[in-house]
């Protein structure tokens, strides 16, 4: 094995590879594994996503008033920590197009939401075209 290959193959333990128009499936494992790897906060900030903390009234009940970011308890800046992780990850993993699609989030999960809809999409689309000329080969065949 040369060492470009080994140096190119040590570099993924580092920073996850970079997601274009081609390699969806790949770059989703890849992905995966990567902010698993970061901690458990950060995964699960792309499955469950995250919300800004909201003040409470007096009488405790959650109002529609962001928190102040200073004023947030440990766990509350944990779970920021977390979505951020990942949505640092997801901003550096992506080419520029693909970038331009999830630029405007703050939630992790809504950017991971969007890649794969992005990407998924176009797979069933291109899944039903494909079927749709089966069928119509088949017909024309028959």
């Amino acid at each position: 094995m040369n060492s470009s290959a080994m140096d190119k193959e040590s570099g993924f333990v580092n920073r996850p590879p970079l997601l274009d128009s081609s390699n969806y499936d790949y770059w989703k494992s890849r992905i995966s594994a990567f902010l698993k790897s970061i901690d458990r906060k950060t995964w699960k900030a792309v499955l469950k996503g995250w919300e800004h903390p909201v003040a409470l009234d007096e009488d405790g009940n959650r109002t529609d008033v962001l928190k102040p970011e200073e004023e947030w308890i440990v766990a509350e800046d944990e779970l920021a920590l977390g979505n951020f992780k990942a949505l640092n990850a997801l901003f550096n993993c992506v080419d520029k197009n693909m970038f331009r699609l999830i630029k405007q989030c703050i939630v992790a999960k809504d950017a991971w939401d969007i890649l794969k809809t992005a990407h998924e999409g176009t797979t069933k689309v291109k899944s039903a075209k494909v079927q749709l000329l089966t069928t119509k080969f088949e017909n024309a065949g028959g």
